[in-house]
């Protein structure tokens, strides 16, 4: 075997694998964005559906109201006819000692053997069955119910006239179009109150990502250029906060909340977190891999220090950056333990998205596809922030390894 055959069998086995993990990794974002896209009744078909689909209906003469249509097969042909009226239930009886024969009953033609008080119980095949009483050939018969099923009318949508075809409703496969319903997202936002919520989280996603971009490049600066006594003892302690749980400052953080009068308040979901040591700590250890010398000759020219960094250091650090905007931005829409903890949930002019969904999920239990619409609105949002800013990530990860 040559080697450019085995290379390319490698190199195929190798996409074939990564293609093989992407496709699972992507699959619940599909059946989240499908599913957000369906009726409620769509959602909870049995087998599962990836792509949305609505019953196919038809005007039928003589009917006011459109009738599903179904595919049944009749003589040994299918046909696609509608379905007028659920005539009856109609249960399956057999004889407890004979269950190959069976006789088909409407439900209200059985009555209960014994009484329905006093209904009389046989174990068959391990299994307890009630037993009932049925008519057949002037005879009273001991039978047990095997099934029950729907018979239906259905009747041809081209010529009403005809003589309807009486059939299980289970045999008949209904006719189905693919469709979708995005009016599902603006539903959700009255629902739900997430159009109020949307703009109170891109509110506060902005604000603490500006808040954190524009401390860490200052604090990051004076750690990697600016000497002062303790300066490196300082940012060990400062660094050493990084250490420290989150829950760990819940109470205390709250009680300060209560002290300064911002709870139930967006300013509380804003002003602790322009603070990051990562963001420090990230921004100071790319700040040292720019050359002294560029900092040095633009402070021989008479530059001030602000200008320095504005002119040199911020353009220079554009991936830093976007890494560190991207990380914020994702920690700041998706956060939920303190807003839980900071905004009544009464208060829905100071909801974010997380309380909005958490809160969604009991209002609309059952209809799956509001549900995850309000999560779609919830994932889109980062994830294109993540996508248009993957470049610049990729690059400060790419450079990180390179000594200038």
């Amino acid at each position: 075997m040559s080697y450019r055959l085995v290379t390319f069998l490698q190199n195929g086995l190798i996409y074939a694998v990564l293609t093989f993990f992407g496709i699972v990794m992507i699959f619940p974002f599909i059946v989240m964005l499908t599913t957000s896209l369906k009726e409620p009744a769509d959602s909870y078909a049995y087998p599962p559906r990836l792509l949305p689909r609505d019953p196919q209906t038809a005007l039928v003469e003589g009917f006011t109201d459109p009738l599903p249509l179904y595919d049944l097969t009749v003589d040994g042909a299918t046909r696609r006819l509608a379905l007028a009226a659920t005539d009856a239930r109609v249960g399956v009886y057999a004889a407890p000692g004979d269950l190959t024969t069976t006789y088909e009953r409407s439900l209200r033609d059985v009555k209960a053997a014994g009484g329905a008080l006093n209904q009389k119980t046989i174990v068959v095949n391990g299994v307890e069955q009630k037993v009932w009483e049925i008519v057949e050939n002037g005879q009273t018969l001991e039978v047990i119910q095997l099934e029950q099923k729907a018979l239906g009318r259905f009747v041809d949508p081209a010529d009403p006239a005809a003589e309807p075809v009486i059939a299980d409703v289970r045999q008949a496969r209904q006719a189905l179009n693919l469709t979708w319903h995005p009016e599902n997202y603006a539903r959700v936002t009255e629902l739900g109150g997430l159009d109020r919520s949307l703009t109170n989280t891109a509110l506060v996603t902005l604000l603490v990502v500006v808040g954190q971009l524009a401390t860490s490049v200052v604090g990051g600066y004076a750690f990697a250029r600016l000497r002062f006594p303790g300066r490196d003892n300082l940012f060990l302690v400062y660094l050493g906060t990084i250490m420290i749980p989150f829950v760990v400052l819940i109470i205390p953080l709250y009680r300060l909340m209560v002290l300064i009068g911002w709870v139930d308040r967006l300013a509380a979901l804003i002003l602790p977190w322009v603070f990051t040591a990562y963001g420090t700590f990230l921004m100071r250890q790319f700040f040292i891999t720019i050359p002294k010398e560029l900092e040095e000759a633009a402070l021989i020219d008479g530059a001030s220090r602000l200008e320095i960094l504005r002119r040199i250091f911020i353009p220079a650090s554009v991936p830093a950056l976007a890494t560190q905007a991207t990380f914020t931005f994702l920690y700041a829409w998706n956060s939920f333990v303190w807003p839980l903890v900071i905004i009544n949930t009464g208060n829905e002019a100071n909801h974010v998205l997380t309380l909005s969904l958490s809160i969604l999920r009991g209002r609309a239990t059952e209809a799956p596809n509001l549900i995850l619409a309000g999560a779609a609105i919830s994932v889109l949002p980062p994830l294109i922030v993540f996508l248009l800013a993957q470049r610049y990530y990729i690059a400060s990860v790419t450079s990180s390894g390179v000594k200038g």
